[in-house]
Order: structure tokens, then C-alpha cells, then sequence
């Protein structure tokens, strides 16, 4: 058996039924007698917990982790309103689920909950974690100190993927599933142990516009200074007298092609993407993800086409960390909602696209998120290079083989 998958949907209104029917599908696809493992991806339409009773009534309760989102994808292209779940089966994999709870109260200590719950687990059956997966709320915490946190228990340069829940776009509430267990403001996560390859793939195609400017006054995601003068002026600068309009509609409808790219010192031409939300009367604008002081930033400027390429380099990257003429086994697509606006209609291009690379018949599922996680320029294999960071408005794909 080694290493199979197998997926399964459903738009089902009755969420027992929708989870249980998408989740059958995907254990009959793999050969359910050796399931270990269950990632499930959900609109918030559903009941929740209705519908992770559903699946686990179907998989007979195997370790389970997953989320609301804000879009749902598989091998046959993003839809919205359904339930989408890959039953992995391996006897070289060993899955550790976990759960960290009240991001609220602290980001940081939800990552370090989840990470510990996580590696108890693989040390308590003698196993040495290789990679984690994690889930995070961002609507209540920052992103940025739950990898943090994870990192903090599992190592400065540990390989950590993901993408933050969403809820349709609404901003309101997301969902965080661990096994029976369905809670909100958490982040759910699961390690891998055992026998398998890996390969990361993270880019965003936006390109920077203008000169770059110091962030001379931030307070975690809330950006107030740049070059001494209020952050808005990095757009007022640009698009001149339509500046005016930043402050009558939310500036995440601008952050969809024009958001800030923030430098990553010691890395030439890389930026974290930063999804601009708000701006207040003073100028200050309130990001996706904290900016620090002393930072530089510039405008970037994103294109269907340019987002398309940078999902292909991404997965040509994964496939790079294979053997001539093999493939990953599975693939989880961490992709943020922010490209899926971009595209419009034509969404399913970028998931053709990164099919065509990585194999038509390779099982797929992933959702559109509200923020990425993964090590810069998807490094693995040297792990003194390895070093996971917070995204927004990036493709991250995580793909396992034997």
C-alpha cells in the first residue's frame, strides 16, 4: 500500500449527509482498510459539528483535521458551499493531530499548545516528527506569532506549512475541526512521522512598483508611519486625487492587485505579501499580518497572468523534490482568497495549471485562505535554510510521495 489518497465532495444541504457522503467517497478511493488519516475542508454554511460527525461516521473516527474556508478545491476545480475530503492511507505515515485554543487570549500560546499536543503524541509512540501542518484562526490573533509559537516548541527551522480558516468571505467567524472536536479562534494542526518525501512550493507573482519606503512607526498588524509621514501616503503617492476613495470602501478591494509587499533581509527580491484592510482618518492602515519597525516596504502590483506563473513555479518546485518520472502521492493547496477575487471567473486556471505539473490523477484538495504559512522558497530538505513565515495573497502547495 505504501502511500494512496483519495478525495471526495459534497453539496449535500443536510450536513451529516454532506459529510458523510464526501468522506465515503474518499475512504472507498483509497482503500478505507488502511486509512490513517482525514483532512476536511468545509463552507461555514454547514453545521459543523454535524458534518465532522458525518465524516467520522464514515471513516469510523480516524485522526481528522480541518477547517472552514472560504472556497473549497479539488482535482475538479474551487467551488463554494461544499464539503471536500482526502482519507490518506499509509503504513509509512504516522499522523499526530492537535488542537490550541483561545488565539484571542494569545496567538503565540495556541501555536505552542497545538506544536506540544503534537509532539507528545509523536513521542509518546517513539516517532520523530519530519513536517506540520497547521490550521490557524487569524480573525481572532495574529498569524504571524501562532508560527511563531509552533516554532517555539518545535524548532527555530522546523518545516511548518498551512493556511488560516475562513468563512466565505465574511470575516465574521471561522471553524478549527480536530477528530470529534469543532471549535472556533483555535488552530488545529497535525504532524507527520515516518517514511515519505516532501516537497514545498511557495510564490505570489506581485511585483514591486515604486520606491521602497521605511516603516517608521507599526504596532503588530496596524501600520501608522512610513518615511515619517502616514502609511496611506504609499497609495495616495500612486494613484493620486482616487486616494480619496481608500477611505469610503474597505482598502482590501485595492489590496487585491495592489497590496504591500514587505523585504525579506538577506533574500534578494522576496517580499511577504501584506493584505492592507483598513485605513483610519489619521492615515494608518491596518494589516492581514503584523509589519515591523524598521522594515521596508513597497507597493506591488499583481496580474492574472503573473499569478498564474508564480503558481506554476510553485508547483514545478514541489515536483523538484521527487524522483525522475514520480509524484507526490497527495497535494494540500493552501491558497489565499485574495487570488481567487483576482482571477474573477476564471479561478480554475490557476488549478489546471498547477495540475498540469503535478499530475491530472494526483489526489488534490486545499481552499481558498486568509493567510499562508510554509518556509521561505519552500525549503526542506536543508533545514538550517529552512525558515517558515506568515503569507498573504500566496499559493502554497504541500505535496508527499513515497
Amino acid at each position: 500500500m505504501a502511500i494512496a489518497a483519495g478525495v471526495g465532495t459534497s453539496k449535500n444541504k443536510n450536513a451529516s449527509r454532506a459529510g458523510y457522503e464526501a468522506a465515503k467517497v474518499a475512504f472507498d478511493a483509497c482503500d478505507g482498510s488502511g486509512a490513517r488519516f482525514v483532512m476536511a475542508f468545509a463552507s461555514p454554511k454547514f453545521d459543523q459539528r454535524e458534518l465532522i460527525q458525518g465524516i467520522n461516521e464514515a471513516t469510523g473516527g480516524i485522526p481528522l483535521v480541518g477547517c472552514s474556508t472560504a472556497g473549497e478545491i479539488t482535482n475538479e476545480g474551487s467551488t463554494t458551499g461544499s464539503v471536500a475530503v482526502m482519507v490518506i492511507c499509509s503504513d509509512t505515515i504516522a499522523f499526530h493531530t492537535g488542537l490550541g485554543k483561545d488565539v484571542k487570549k494569545g496567538a503565540r500560546d495556541a501555536g505552542r499548545a497545538v506544536a506540544k499536543e503534537v509532539e507528545r503524541k509523536a513521542k509518546d509512540t517513539g516517532a520523530e516528527l519530519q513536517v506540520f501542518v497547521m490550521l490557524p484562526d487569524v480573525l481572532t490573533g495574529n498569524g504571524a506569532d501562532s508560527v511563531r509559537g509552533v516554532l517555539d516548541v518545535l524548532g527555530e527551522h522546523f518545516p511548518v506549512v498551512g493556511g488560516a480558516p475562513g468563512d466565505d468571505f465574511l470575516f465574521k467567524q471561522t471553524f478549527e475541526y480536530k477528530d470529534s472536536e469543532v471549535t472556533s479562534g483555535a488552530i488545529g494542526g497535525v504532524g507527520l512521522s515516518g517514511k515519505f518525501s516532501v516537497g514545498i512550493g511557495v510564490r505570489h507573482g506581485w511585483m514591486p512598483i515604486g520606491l521602497p519606503m521605511k516603516v517608521t512607526k507599526s504596532e503588530g498588524a496596524v501600520l501608522y508611519m512610513l518615511d515619517d509621514k502616514p502609511a496611506i501616503k504609499i497609495y495616495e503617492d500612486y494613484f493620486g486625487s482616487q486616494a480619496a476613495e481608500l477611505r469610503k470602501e474597505p482598502l482590501a478591494r485595492m489590496a487585491i492587485t495592489y497590496p504591500i509587499g514587505l523585504k525579506i533581509p538577506d533574500y534578494d527580491d522576496e517580499y511577504l505579501i501584506r493584505d492592507p484592510i483598513t485605513v483610519d482618518d489619521q492615515g494608518a492602515i491596518t494589516c492581514a499580518a503584523e509589519i515591523p519597525e524598521g522594515a521596508e516596504v513597497r507597493l506591488m502590483i499583481g496580474s492574472k497572468e503573473k499569478a498564474i506563473d508564480a503558481a506554476k513555479e510553485a508547483a514545478r518546485h514541489v515536483m523538484s523534490a521527487f524522483d525522475d518520472h514520480a509524484r507526490p502521492k497527495f497535494v494540500f493547496m493552501f491558497n489565499c482568497i485574495a487570488r481567487e477575487k483576482l482571477y474573477a471567473q476564471d479561478a480554475n486556471e490557476e488549478i489546471e495549471a498547477v495540475l498540469n505539473i503535478i499530475g491530472r490523477d494526483t489526489p488534490l484538495i486545499g481552499f481558498y485562505t486568509y493567510g499562508e504559512q510554509a518556509p521561505l522558497g519552500g525549503e526542506f530538505k536543508n533545514r538550517a535554510q529552512c525558515n517558515t513565515r506568515f503569507y498573504n495573497e500566496t499559493m502554497v502547495l504541500f505535496g508527499v510521495g513515497e
